[in-house]
């Protein structure tokens, strides 16, 4: 099951890079997400994020599994899947974009970015710009990514039914908490 999420890091990797391009790459990012309504708040924590980020062009893309979303209650999973996201037609959450100007590959300070790119959710993609912060490690070796954002669901046509609506926002918190590894030639 651990070679799947390789062989897709390798197929996004040899899809934009260059030769002598400097990876790094994470199969464990953690994803949550939340909603606050009125009636409850739903949130959802993966840990199985997939990644790759070029640090020569700033290059970067990241994949999540729907259905590796794991719920506090069992029948919030179910509806996730079923009804919202429809799991089945729309396996996963895909982001693809490169870091905005001013990123420095080699400080190991704490650098707030956007990155721009193209997120699809449910079938739909939008051009988005996303915060992040990162950091380097002082060897170079990992690389610590995090980022909070909002995504709404009209935007990617996923339907609340409005008898619905007190349960679940409109607009859902994404958080992501990555730490990538460096790929060794």
């Amino acid at each position: 099951m651990r070679l799947l999420p390789l062989l897709i890091l390798s197929i996004l990797i040899g899809s934009f890079a260059p030769a002598k391009a400097q990876f790094y790459q994470t199969t464990n990012a953690e994803i949550t997400f939340f909603s606050s309504a009125p009636v409850e708040d739903i949130e959802a924590v993966s840990n199985d994020g997939v990644s790759v980020l070029n640090i020569d062009n700033g290059a970067i893309s990241f994949k999540v599994k729907l259905r590796s979303f794991k719920f506090e209650k069992a029948l919030m999973q179910e509806h996730f899947n079923e009804n919202y996201m429809e799991s089945e037609k729309f396996p996963d959450a895909i982001f693809k974009g490169q870091i905005s100007g001013g990123f420095d590959s080699r400080s190991s300070n704490s650098q707030e970015l956007i990155i721009k790119g193209d997120l699809t959710i449910h079938g739909v993609t939008r051009e988005r710009e996303i915060p992040v912060v990162i950091q380097i490690s002082k060897d170079g070796e990992q690389l610590r990514l995090n980022s909070k954002f909002e995504v709404a669901c009209k935007d990617h046509k996923i339907r609340i039914p409005k008898l619905l609506w007190e349960n679940i926002a409109e607009v859902i918190e994404v958080t992501v908490n990555a730490n990538y590894q460096i790929i060794k030639p």
